[in-house]
C-alpha cells in the first residue's frame, strides 16, 4: 500500500497542490487512495473530497491521544490502495510555534509515515540541499524519504534533481512545474473553499495530466509502500436521534469525525441551509452550527427571517443545540459583513459580530468549563482551536481558555441544553457526541 505525509518547510510551498495532484493521479489509476489532513484544518480537506468524492480525515495531535488518533488513521486507511496526509505549516512547526508537539513530523512519527518533501527552489539552489539536511538532523527519526519540486521549470528540475540526490542522498521523485491556470485563489483564512474555486475540476485536471508527465511513478510507488492497516469493519448503532447540521457556503467548517462520532453515539446528522432552507428539518432533537463564512453571505442569512426566527424560536423552546465560531456569531444580534455593514442575525446571544482586519486569539487552547452544562462538566479540560478574523463584543463567561503560553481569557456561553462560543471543537475521542446525543434524547423524550 503507498502511504506518505506530504510536508514542506513552510506554508506556502504548495503542498496542497501536489496533494490535489497526486490524489487524482492515484485515484486514476484505481487505488481508491485516501485523504487526511495534519491539524485543525477544514478548508484542505474540501480539496481532497473535491478529487476524490469521499470524505477526508482530520489528524491532530494536540486534540487527541496518540491511540485515538492511529486508531482514527488505520479505521479510514483500511481497505484502501493508497493514504496520504497533508501536513500543516512547516515540517516541525507544531504547538505555540516553539514546540514540535501536533507538527507534521509528530504525526509522521506517530503513525511511523515516510514524508514526501515539497520544495519550492525559489532563489535557492545548493542552499537547498543544506535546507534538507537540516530538517533531517533536526529530530531523530527524521521519516523524509523522497523530494518533490514544486514550482519549477524543467530544465532547472534536471540541475537540483541529481545535486540534491547527491548533498542529501534522498531521492527525487519528479516536479510540477509553474501552472498559473491551476492557481487556486486566497482570502483572509487561506485558501478559498473548494466550492468557490472557479473550474476546480479542470484545474485538478490540469494538475494530474502535468504529474504524470513530470513525476516518476515507479520511484514514488518503491519509495513509498507500506504495510496496510488492518482493522475490523466498523458499523454504527442504529440511530435514535436526529441532529440537524448546518451545511451551505456559509457553514462549511465541520470535521468528518464529528458526524462520525455523532453516529456512533446513535446520532443522525440530517443537513440542512440556514442560507437557502426556510425552516430547520423535521423530527430532529439538536441542532449544530459549525464555522464558516457567514461574514460572506451576512446580508443572505439577515433575509432568511423565517430561518432565522425558526432557529430562535427552536432554542428559546431548549432544543438542544451546539455553535462553534461561525455559528456562534449567527446567533448574535448583528454581523458585520466584509463591508463593514451591519445586518441582523438570530438574536439568541447578547453579542454583535464585527470585522477585526486580523487573526484575533488565533491557534490552539485548552478550554476550563466553571460550571457543569450540556456539554461540559466542571473543572474539566478540552483542547480547541481558533482561527477567525471577526469577534464579538460579548463572547460569554462559562469558560476559561488558555493558551499554550499562558495567556488567558473568557469565553462562551453554556447550560443544561446549550453551547456556544469561538472555540472550535474536535469531537472525535471525547465524551462531547454522547452528551449531545443524550441531550438530544431526553429533549425528544419531553416533548412526548
Amino acid at each position: 500500500m503507498l502511504q506518505m505525509l506530504i510536508s514542506a518547510q513552510n506554508s506556502g510551498s504548495g503542498k496542497t497542490t501536489v496533494t490535489i495532484a497526486l490524489l487524482a493521479a492515484l485515484k486514476a489509476r484505481g487505488l481508491n487512495p485516501c485523504a487526511f489532513k495534519s491539524g485543525p484544518d477544514y478548508i484542505d480537506p474540501m480539496f481532497h473530497r473535491s478529487v476524490l468524492g469521499v470524505e477526508s480525515h482530520n489528524l491532530d495531535l494536540f486534540f487527541s491521544k496518540l491511540q485515538i488518533v492511529q486508531n482514527l488513521y488505520n479505521k479510514s486507511a483500511a481497505d484502501h490502495g493508497a493514504a496520504i496526509c497533508e501536513g500543516a505549516m512547516g515540517y516541525y512547526d507544531g504547538l505555540g510555534g516553539t514546540s514540535d508537539i501536533a507538527s507534521a513530523w509528530h504525526l509522521a512519527d506517530t503513525l511511523n509515515l515516510p514524508v514526501l518533501l515539497v520544495l519550492r527552489p525559489k532563489g535557492a539552489s545548493l542552499t537547498l540541499a543544506a535546507q534538507v539536511r537540516g530538517l533531517m538532523s533536526f529530530r531523530t527519526p527524521h521519516h523524509i524519504a523522497g523530494i518533490i519540486l514544486n514550482d519549477c521549470k524543467e530544465n532547472l528540475y534536471r540541475i537540483l534533481a541529481p545535486m540534491l540526490e547527491k548533498e542529501t542522498g534522498v531521492p527525487v521523485i519528479g516536479y510540477l512545474p509553474p501552472m498559473p491556470k491551476a492557481a487556486i485563489e486566497s482570502r483572509h483564512l487561506g485558501l478559498k473553499t473548494a466550492g468557490e474555486i472557479k473550474n476546480l475540476q479542470k484545474k485538478i485536471t490540469l494538475l494530474h495530466e502535468t504529474m504524470e508527465k513530470t513525476v516518476d511513478f515507479e520511484k514514488l510507488f518503491s519509495v513509498f509502500a507500506c504495510p496496510a492497516p488492518k482493522v475490523p469493519k466498523e458499523e454504527f448503532p442504529i440511530p435514535n436521534v436526529r441532529i440537524a447540521v448546518a451545511r451551505d457556503e456559509a457553514f462549511c467548517f465541520t470535521y468528518t469525525e464529528t458526524l462520525e462520532a455523532f453516529k456512533e453515539a446513535g446520532a443522525e446528522p440530517v443537513f440542512f441551509s440556514p442560507l437557502h432552507d426556510k425552516s430547520l428539518p423535521q423530527n430532529i432533537s439538536g441542532l449544530y452550527l459549525p464555522g464558516g463564512y457567514p461574514e460572506l453571505c451576512a446580508k443572505a442569512l439577515s433575509e432568511n427571517t423565517e430561518m432565522l426566527l425558526c432557529i430562535k424560536t427552536a432554542i428559546k423552546n431548549s432544543l438542544p443545540t451546539v455553535a462553534e465560531c461561525g455559528g456562534f456569531l449567527y446567533l448574535g444580534q448583528t454581523l458585520e459583513d466584509v463591508n463593514g455593514d451591519k445586518y441582523r442575525m438570530a438574536g439568541v446571544l447578547p453579542g454583535e459580530g464585527f470585522k477585526v482586519g486580523h487573526l484575533v486569539r488565533f491557534g490552539y487552547a485548552t478550554l476550563t468549563a466553571k460550571e457543569n452544562s450540556m456539554l461540559l462538566k466542571k473543572d474539566e479540560l478540552l483542547p480547541v482551536h481558533e482561527f477567525h478574523h471577526w469577534d464579538s463584543n460579548e463572547n460569554g463567561i462559562a469558560c476559561t481558555a488558555t493558551k499554550p503560553n499562558g495567556r488567558t481569557w473568557d469565553c462562551t456561553f453554556a447550560n443544561e441544553h446549550f453551547y456556544a462560543g469561538f472555540p472550535h471543537l474536535y469531537w472525535a475521542g471525547t465524551p462531547l457526541p454522547q452528551r449531545f446525543a443524550d441531550a438530544a434524547r431526553r429533549y425528544m423524550r419531553d416533548k412526548i
